[in-house]
């Protein structure tokens, strides 16, 4: 079990003014999850005048970031220090403690809350933080444990070796992660196929529009797309590759490597075990509270528990800022403060060298009466936007057009009516969208 003592943020996360720490603030904090969540959290405490002892339970080491994982890092731009979220001596200088171990059991017996470490190690704490993260969700069909899935540092590092040139790639969902994927496969000179269930990925997060034209872009990049789902990955012959993929509708892919990106799942293993409430989930309030009053939880492995006249619960939120925003939010709640104000979600994505940004919600079938506002260049959309009935923003998505989603993101915040002729006018400067 090694232990580090360090942070400076390498991502650009948003950290307040430091402020008084409330009376009767914990004296000791242990975070267990070393992904983006948990390292928010510590660095909130710490940025609002936490001066306690805290933990950061981590189990790969000094906390990095993901997204890299499935971009720069698999194609070797970027190596495995650019990558972390802050350097060791910033642990040191903030007086965070980094234990390289893995949590096996909490114990929330009456008294002083405690993690076990799978060493037998344990650490006791006035307040317990999970930030577990997510499980990767593999294929349930035979010999669905050949597929990879890319989540770790450890995950990347191995399919990086086997995109070679000439190397066949065959890819199981083709959304964020997997498009990415095929990306990276296709400048690294192997030849990939994607294959999803869905004829045109993403609409959802980014309207059809927009998703057609970059599902458009695995073909005049050489990747070949199919609209199918596996039902069993088979041994191959020697002479054709390790795995044959074999279809729903009778065809075939043979592959080197079977990569998985289907999706993840909330990793509650922890919390259910020591009976915290859970649901497709854990359960948190917006503070991050969870069902015991020593216990909070962040980042991808929580849903929360809204109460607007009736109590519901929220879609789980899987995208790097929401992490970070939740870590913020449970930060503030150890300390018995309020939380910090968040504008609308928002996510990025790259692929083939360009670069793609949402903010808000895309999803007009959830939306009865909503339209999308289209602003094309030179032809192409190259934004888009969903207007209520009522005529409010409620979402906006673009390829190369980080403005425009800036400007999008501010008037949906202030709750605006935009026009949306200057909206769709490509002529328009987007900083001027939102006066």
């Amino acid at each position: 079990m090694a232990r580090w003592s360090c942070i400076r943020a390498r991502a650009p996360i948003p950290t307040p003014a430091p402020s008084s720490t409330a009376v009767g603030t914990p004296n000791r904090v242990v975070i267990v999850g070393g992904g983006v969540a948990g390292f928010s959290a510590a660095q909130e405490l710490r940025a609002r005048g936490y001066a306690g002892a805290l933990t950061l339970v981590s189990p790969e080491g000094l906390p990095y970031d993901r997204p890299p994982l499935s971009k720069g890092y698999l194609l070797g731009t970027e190596d495995a220090g650019r990558i972390l979220l802050a350097p060791e001596s910033w642990y040191t200088e903030h007086g965070i403690e980094v234990v390289a171990a893995r949590a096996a059991a909490l114990d929330l017996s009456p008294g002083r809350p405690a993690v076990a470490l799978e060493d037998g190690t344990r650490l006791h704490a006035d307040r317990l933080l999970l930030a577990t993260g997510a499980l990767p969700r593999r294929l349930g069909i035979p010999g669905g444990d050949r597929a990879v899935a890319l989540r770790s540092r450890t995950d990347a590092d191995a399919l990086r070796r086997v995109l070679v040139p000439g190397a066949r790639i065959a890819v199981v969902g083709a959304g964020l992660i997997g498009a990415e994927v095929a990306s990276a496969a296709a400048a690294l000179g192997a030849e990939a196929t994607l294959i999803d269930p869905v004829a045109t990925p993403l609409v959802p997060a980014v309207g059809e529009e927009l998703a057609l034209r970059l599902h458009a872009m695995h073909s005049g990049r050489g990747v070949a797309t199919l609209v199918g789902a596996p039902v069993a990955i088979e041994e191959g012959a020697r002479d054709a590759g390790p795995h044959l993929v074999r279809l729903a509708d009778g065809g075939t892919v043979r592959a080197d490597a079977v990569v998985v990106g289907i999706g993840v799942i909330p990793d509650t293993a922890l919390a259910s075990a020591a009976g915290l409430a859970a649901e497709d989930g854990i359960v948190v309030g917006s503070d991050g509270s969870t069902s015991h009053p020593a216990v909070y939880a962040a980042g991808d492995a929580t849903r929360v528990r809204r109460q607007d006249g009736v109590v519901h619960l929220q879609r789980r939120a899987e995208h790097w800022e929401a992490a970070v925003r939740s870590g913020q939010a449970a930060a503030a709640g150890i300390l018995g403060e309020a939380s910090p104000e968040f504008g609308s979600p928002w996510f990025w994505s790259d692929r083939y060298g360009v670069h793609v940004e949402a903010v808000g919600t895309m999803d007009a079938r959830q939306v009865p009466g909503a339209r999308t506002v289209l602003r094309e260049a030179d032809g192409v959309p190259a934004a888009a936007f969903l207007v209520a009935e009522d005529g409010r923003l409620l979402g906006a998505a673009a390829v190369d057009q980080p403005l425009v989603v800036r400007a999008a993101r501010r008037i949906i915040d202030r709750g605006l009516v935009p026009d949306p002729d200057r909206l769709a006018d490509p002529s328009v400067d987007p900083r001027k969208l939102a006066r």
